[in-house]
């Protein structure tokens, strides 16, 4: 069955009252008659020629011009066009969730037993034998917990926080649970076994899954593999930025393999496969298993839900993207007025209880960080003082919350006369927008160089962090001459503290572009929680690792 593409008032044609001989048959039931005795049944035949010319360009060799041959009509029966890149797909989701329901039992065991060594040293006795029995059993009830917070869903694992946060809910819930019974039961349970055993296993099953997808992401943008096929439906402009970001951003698993555009056109890089009424056999030609549908008026709500009828009866999965630039999951909630759909979206955590235990967490982790890096910090500032004079630390004023001005602390990383050669070398500048950034900067210094790459010039800012003139994680700090020229969204950036870390130090660092870096850290202040910082921050391990986008 095929959607017309005719206009009415609504958007598209309705389905003629009499449908003419030639339409009937395609408008009827997905219910085929019965063969008459001794015919061969045979399926619809299509051009040969049409069919290579898709396969070429969907493989980018050859450009598509979609022929004036109508399609035939796709096959209804359930299942009919589930192809062999389906089953691929579920091949290695399949893997992927039974690795992980491994990783997390074995992660549960090695925490009962090294909270069990902790506190009884493998002193076996008639008492110990129970928390034996509770090491043994803690897996099972921490997976059975991540199952109830539908932690091993597959819309929510692969790309995206709100894996991590199921997680986090699981160990309070089962920390949660294991009070309430051991104080229901009048138990009393070890509580050295207690405070190691269950934050263990949360945190270690955060860690396992964090580099369980960083291998995931890395087949993907190295290999290509474990991707969805994707045909991107809507306006020439629209799909031809859509497919841009996917190509950019492939460890969100989506190849764009084709287009449908409401009117004949080309869209660069793309084959377009037909108009949207012909979207049901351009995913068959393309085997596709996604269609991702962008705002367009063509498609209004009845004919998106056409447009989902179609494509269930082949499993194939529907994305419609939402005009909401970069608003979270969890501050949209769908609500049904009268029968319509309402998507209702609060406001940003910007203020309250939860920022007071943001600026907690952050001040309790950097007094932690700093005392555990101290012999790292005094040998970076032997290196800084014998490689060059001047003195070990920077400092510089930035803009922080609220638009007030703090003074940051860095270890120097350029010569003593780097502010006086700036006007020389402004022509240079090698980034858009405010911001100067030079590759090979000529005031940096020899061990200047090795600590930008690695971000080890920016651990003083724990002195900020507990001053509380920054966090560690939030946008980037400014300075006054880019907040001066700054555009009223991006002053958006100055309503949290600013942090040493942040979306786009781990997403690409000084080899992202002006607008980009303003769009990630807009994203972080509207969509901030804890569980995205602690993201952010296993994320930036790898980040100052790699060494990339750093100069």
């Amino acid at each position: 069955m095929a959607i017309d593409s005719g206009h009415t008032r609504g958007g598209l044609r309705r389905p003629d009252r009499r449908p003419s001989p030639v339409r009937r048959n395609v408008q009827r039931a997905p219910v085929s008659p019965a063969p008459a005795p001794g015919a061969v049944r045979t399926q619809p035949v299509v051009d040969p020629a049409l069919a290579a010319q898709v396969e070429d360009a969907v493989r980018g060799s050859t450009p598509f011009t979609r022929a004036p041959v109508r399609i035939a009509a796709p096959d209804m029966r359930a299942g009919a066009g589930r192809t062999s890149r389906h089953r691929a797909r579920w091949a290695w989701e399949g893997r992927y969730l039974r690795t992980l329901l491994a990783v997390d039992f074995v992660i549960g065991l090695l925490a009962g037993l090294v909270a069990f060594e902790a506190r009884f040293s493998n002193d076996l006795t008639r008492y110990t034998s129970r928390y034996v029995l509770l090491s043994i059993l803690l897996p099972v009830a921490f997976t059975a917990s991540l199952a109830a917070n539908r932690a091993y869903e597959k819309r929510h694992l692969f790309v995206g926080t709100d894996e991590y946060q199921r997680v986090l809910r699981a160990g309070l819930a089962l920390t949660a649970a294991t009070v309430f019974i051991a104080y229901a039961s009048e138990i009393r349970i070890a509580r050295v076994w207690f405070f190691v055993a269950l934050p263990l296993v949360t945190f270690g099953c955060l860690l396992a899954r964090f580099l369980l997808r960083k291998l995931l992401h890395r087949a993907r943008k190295l290999r290509g593999a474990c991707m969805r096929r994707v045909v991107v439906v809507g306006h020439e402009l629209a799909v031809e930025a859509m497919a841009r970001q996917l190509r950019r951003e492939r460890y969100h698993g989506l190849k764009v393999v084709g287009a449908c555009l409401p009117a004949p056109g080309t869209v660069a890089d793309v084959p377009v496969l037909g108009a949207f009424d012909e979207i049901a056999a351009a995913v068959r030609k393309a085997r596709a298993d996604t269609v991702l549908v962008l705002s367009c008026p063509e498609l209004d709500g009845h004919a998106l839900r056409r447009l989902a009828w179609h494509l269930e009866r082949d499993d194939i999965d529907l994305i419609v993207a939402s005009t909401l630039i970069d608003v979270a999951g969890s501050r949209t909630t769908i609500r049904p007025v009268d029968g319509l759909p309402m998507l209702h979206v609060e406001h940003p955590t910007l203020t309250g209880a939860r920022r007071l235990v943001k600026a907690l967490v952050d001040r309790a982790g950097a007094v932690l960080l700093l005392m555990l890096f101290s012999p790292l910090l005094a040998l970076l500032a032997l290196a800084v003082r014998a490689d060059s004079a001047g003195p070990v630390l920077f400092r510089q004023v930035r803009v922080g919350k609220d638009g007030h001005e703090f003074v940051i602390y860095k270890f120097r990383t350029m010569h003593i006369d780097a502010e006086a050669r700036l006007a020389e070398l402004r022509h240079l500048n090698e980034v858009d927008g405010a911001l100067f950034k030079l590759r090979n900067d000529p005031r940096v210094t020899r061990v200047g160089r090795l600590l930008r790459k690695f971000s080890l010039d920016e651990l003083p800012q724990l002195l900020n962090v507990i001053g509380g003139s920054m966090s560690l994680v939030g946008p980037r700090p400014p300075l006054p001459e880019e907040v001066a020229v700054y555009p009223d969204d991006a002053r958006r950036r100055l309503a949290v503290r600013p942090g040493m870390t942040g979306l786009w130090q781990v997403s690409g660092r000084s080899d992202l572009s002006w607008d980009e870096a303003v769009r990630l850290d807009l994203q972080y202040v509207e969509n901030w929680s804890l569980s995205l910082d602690l993201v952010i921050l296993l994320r930036t391990l790898s980040a100052v690792t790699r060494g990339a986008g750093a100069y």
